[in-house]
């Protein structure tokens, strides 16, 4: 099925409204706006504020801080969010501590945003500067093994045989370091909060946030409200890629000048601004692959260091995937993290694969090249039909046939197995590929269902659609199980006075919201074929609910179609304005956890170079995707589009680049921090293939938004090489490193 998207017309209409487009009513009192004060220094304490030139500015309110901030919690188990690591969270203007360079120090708050910007210029600050640390690769010296609180993080399983004594003795090897600098999610819509005061107190809060519901914990707990007098929204949200997991802090800066000032308050924050909470962190790599002269893998060895804050353990699965995706016996991994005087990095779209996968994906081509086999040809001779690490088979798993529809599509068998071969023009062209691999989670959660006498459906929950297509997909499901029309159905979310739902991250939605969805509709089908089969005279007063099925508008028997009752029918029979039905989805854990659960993908890159200056074009992409039974194929595919655009970038352009004498992010704007624009994509061909798990979810489905960008920015290295035989092994893959000498 291929569907356009429900919302689409809101969206393109303008009628869709975004964190800072909502305010208060006509009646009300007018909004204030809040403009955040940065930090100008990575560590220290602030030893003075001087407000008087910005209290001056007509129209100006007040300008809080940690010295007259309204009263919030001091200890850090009210500060934790759903998602966060283990240590202390970050608590905005809580005391004099800088922590990292950025960190909001003061909130203007004024009767205009241009007053409060203007305003927020003339805080004068003074600070006692502390010595500082922002470089990972100079502080390798004391790395730590990280916590293991966070959820969704697994540490790299126990050593595997005898990796290191079989990479020694090997006849052939290859040992590799790969470093990623630090990249930052920038998704279109600028974080903001707007807060809504009622007369009664009650907050209604308008934020950006992957999860209405975790924003609201957040705020009940760091102000001890009760949760009844806050109500979050999100109904939509302007891209997030994992930025949102976390409520970031304008935010609690908006609720805290909302309670002091008892008015209705916005704050958003500025581009600049978007690069001073968390990122995708810095990190370097180093791994060992041997091998038999025939390709059989005959030892791995994967170890990462990543970077994270001074008060929290920010971790990712990076190394794990060495373990999975390639059959071989002997196997160790290593993590571990320097903490530095940056803000906590957070999970940005495939979090720890992005580098993990690619690291060891770049170091399979090149062990193919030590080998003189071809690429393809060494991952299928490896091919692990169970789970390397753990011993368990797969709930699906259809990565050759990735493989076979994406080299075929690709034209993979044209391909000369030396680099630098092919050529047109001044531009040499190579051709690399890569797999990917990400895990297939399902959560738990809740969903309500209205009929109503007039035959439409309204189905809800807490979920979030952050331009993923959550909306459409939750239709559909809701549609095709009731039997209805998609114009009859109508999908609620971005509310956290709606039935609970987990935090919209980890490509999770679908097989978790879609599952609770699916199961809402078999409460409803059950209860209408009850009331069905008391009408008088009904059709269907002998039959079973196994002898019948929903469909166009109503309930039949399988086997005479001709035979059954409009739902209309059945409501007008009852006597009931609405029939409302209640379910709770809960993962089958005792299931799930006997099998391997992941999507697969094979992403196969053509790049042209110009040996002389070293720039890089993608001309060329096919992905081909293994993510169980595909729910709407057209927002489907624009999810793995924007994943391989994505890895596009991670490949040549992204990197948020640290002076590290001042221990501050320079890049910090879109004219600087490159990304894929228009003419850096062209032709992206995606493949689904044929894929059905009823272990990850009911409904069949796994999730699509991380698995488009792993394994991309390793296809287009190893293109690269296959070019120019020169290998890049950090990333981005700029022109100075590509150019030829």
């Amino acid at each position: 099925m291929a569907v356009s998207r429900v919302d689409g017309r809101d969206k393109v209409t303008g009628q869709a409204r975004y964190a800072a487009e909502h305010g208060p009513d006509a009646a009300d009192e007018p909004l204030l706006y809040g403009v955040v004060v940065s930090g100008t220094i990575a560590k220290g304490r602030i030893t003075a504020i001087r407000a008087e030139a910005a209290l001056a500015v007509p129209g100006v309110v007040d300008v809080i801080s940690h010295e007259n901030r309204p009263r919030i919690r001091s200890f850090d188990i009210f500060y934790k969010d759903m998602t966060a690591p283990g240590g202390s969270p970050f608590r905005p203007l809580y005391d004099d501590q800088v922590l990292y360079s950025g960190q909001p120090v003061a909130l203007v708050v004024a009767e205009t945003f241009e007053a409060a910007r203007y305003a927020a210029s003339l805080v004068d600050i003074d600070y006692a500067v502390e010595p500082h640390e922002t470089y990972l690769l100079q502080h390798r010296g004391r790395a730590h093994t990280p916590s293991r609180l966070k959820a969704g993080y697994a540490p790299p399983p126990d050593t595997k045989g005898h990796p290191d004594e079989r990479w020694e003795s090997a006849a052939v090897k290859i040992e590799g370091e790969y470093y990623s600098g630090v990249e930052h999610h920038n998704p279109m819509e600028m974080f903001a909060s707007t807060v809504l005061r009622g007369a009664d107190g009650h907050l209604t809060i308008y934020d950006k946030t992957q999860s209405s519901q975790n924003s609201r914990w957040y705020v009940s707990h760091v102000f001890g409200l009760a949760k009844d007098k806050v109500t979050v929204r999100n109904p939509y949200v302007g891209g997030a890629f994992g930025s949102g997991l976390r409520p970031q802090y304008q935010l609690p800066l908006a609720v805290m000048a909302a309670l002091k000032l008892e008015r209705s308050v916005r704050v958003v924050l500025t581009r600049q601004q978007m690069f001073s909470f968390g990122h995708r962190p810095e990190t370097q790599q180093r791994v060992r692959l041997a091998a038999e002269p025939d390709g059989t893998l005959t030892a791995i060895v994967h170890e990462a260091l990543a970077e994270t804050s001074r008060i929290e353990d920010y971790v990712e699965v990076v190394v794990n995937w060495s373990g999975e995706l390639y059959a071989c016996e002997h196997i160790r991994l290593g993590y571990k993290l320097v903490d530095l005087d940056h803000a906590s990095p957070m999970d940005m779209r495939a979090p720890g694969a992005a580098h993990g996968v690619h690291a060891l994906e770049v170091a399979m081509d090149e062990l193919s090249y030590a080998l003189k086999m071809d690429p393809l040809a060494l991952r299928l001779k490896n091919y692990a039909e169970v789970d390397p690490s753990h011993g368990l088979p797969y709930s699906t798993k259809e990565l050759r046939a990735c493989y076979e529809q994406g080299a075929a599509r690709f034209g993979w068998d044209r391909r000369p197995l030396e680099p630098g071969t092919m050529r047109e023009g001044r531009e040499l062209i190579g051709w690399g590929m890569a797999t990917g691999m990400w895990d297939a989670m399902q959560m738990f959660a809740r969903a309500s269902a209205v009929l109503h006498a007039n035959g439409e459906l309204v189905v809800s929950s807490a979920a979030t659609d952050i331009g993923t297509g959550t909306y459409t997909a939750m239709a559909i499901i809701a549609a095709d199980a009731m039997g209805l029309p998609l114009e009859r159905v109508r999908f609620q979310l971005g509310d956290s006075t709606l039935p609970v739902a987990p935090i919209e991250g980890g490509s999770s939605h679908v097989a978790t919201v879609g599952s609770a969805v699916d199961g809402v509709c078999d409460k409803l089908k059950e209860k209408l074929f009850k009331l069905a089969r008391k009408m008088d005279g009904s059709p269907l007063a002998k039959a079973r609910l196994a002898d019948v099925e929903f469909a166009g508008g109503g309930v039949r028997l399988t086997a005479r179609p001709e035979v059954g009752v409009s739902l209309t029918d059945i409501m007008a029979a009852s006597g009931e304005a609405r029939i409302e039905v209640k379910y709770m989805m809960l993962p089958n854990m005792l299931k799930q956890m006997k099998y391997q659960r992941a999507t697969h993908s094979a992403v196969f890159v053509e790049v042209r170079v110009d040996p002389d200056f070293g720039t890089v074009r993608v001309t060329r992409v096919v992905s081909a995707v293994a993510a169980g039974r595909i729910i709407n194929a057209k927002t489907a595919r624009s999810q793995i589009i924007g994943g391989v655009v994505w890895g596009i970038g991670q490949a040549l352009h992204e990197e948020t680049l640290c002076d590290h004498h001042e221990g501050r992010f320079m890049n910090h704007n879109l004219g600087e921090y490159h990304v894929s624009v228009n003419a850096d994509i062209h032709d992206i061909d995606v493949i689904f293939v044929q894929e059905d798990d009823r272990i990850v979810s009911k409904i069949g489905a796994k999730g699509v938004g991380e698995i488009g960008q792993v394994g991309v920015a390793a296809a287009v290295c190893n293109a690269i090489y296959h070019a120019t035989g020169r290998r890049v092994r950090s990333t981005p893959m700029t022109p100075d490193k590509v150019m030829m000498p």
